[in-house]
């Protein structure tokens, strides 16, 4: 594949995943009505919400940077597991989220094509 190519694939799709969780932290930083019945919902103070959405939109910057992108992918990571955790928690599918951690993990693999080596345990060829 074209070097190029292939860079600007990496960039939308990172600009994808970056998208999906800018716009949620936005959201929550809103402050709207919805927003906060849902956190009320689940038991969630306004305050530590707001916390939650500077949280994420840290983790998605960092996931966007090429040089911390590694980084953000584990702060996503965990994020997306908080999630999950509270979907479950309030008998909600966890399907979504879910969907969207794999959505990070995929993106992430072709991003950062020395993951997958690591993952599958392939050794680097001298």
């Amino acid at each position: 594949m074209n070097p190029k190519l292939k860079n600007i694939i990496n960039w939308v799709l990172a600009g994808l995943v970056a998208f999906i969780f800018l716009g949620s932290a936005g959201n929550k930083l809103s402050g709207s009505e919805e927003v906060l019945k849902m956190a009320e919902s689940f038991g969630i103070a306004a305050d530590h919400f707001r916390l939650i959405a500077i949280v994420e939109l840290l983790a998605a910057l960092l996931f966007l940077y090429p040089r911390t992108g590694l980084l953000g992918t584990l702060l996503l990571t965990a994020f997306m597991g908080g999630a999950i955790a509270t979907h479950v928690e309030h008998a909600q599918s966890p399907v979504a989220p879910a969907v969207i951690l794999a959505f990070v993990w995929i993106v992430t693999v072709i991003r950062f094509p020395e993951m997958l080596d690591r993952i599958l345990g392939r050794q680097e060829k001298k």
